[in-house]
């Protein structure tokens, strides 16, 4: 009887550290693609790299998590950052050093290469 009452309280406790995990990667990915809105890039994927336990998050007990993303500037070249989470709060986001993106600007190019040099020769269709 009382094995039967330690085997529930720990399958209660695995599945609540499992739907705190769960929690913090759903956070993270919203955390992570508020980010890379703000840095202008395109988030690809997020992926959990680890967890363990820890002391200090709202409830005591918590979980401190790496969740490895990975990111383009440009659409052809990726690069990998880590977001660092502790409970529900995000510690810190690590960004590798990458190039700004240009991609925003392509439409709106001017010049000798790539673009027809002004603004009203493209919009009247006669490039030089």
């Amino acid at each position: 009887m009382m094995t039967d009452f330690l085997l529930i309280v720990a399958l209660v406790v695995v599945a609540a550290f499992f739907w705190q995990l769960r929690q913090m990667a759903e956070l993270s990915r919203t955390i992570t693609e508020q980010a890379c809105k703000k840095q202008n890039v395109q988030l690809l994927a997020i992926a959990m790299e680890s967890a363990r336990p820890s002391i200090g998050g709202s409830t005591g007990i918590c979980w401190k998590a790496t969740f490895m993303f990975e990111f383009s500037t440009d659409g052809i070249n990726q690069y990998r950052g880590h977001i660092l989470m502790h409970g529900n709060r995000a510690k810190k986001i690590e960004w590798p050093i990458f190039p700004e993106p240009e991609w925003m600007d392509a439409p709106l190019a001017s010049g000798k290469f790539g673009s027809c040099g002004s603004r009203k020769s493209c919009d009247s269709g006669k490039c030089h």
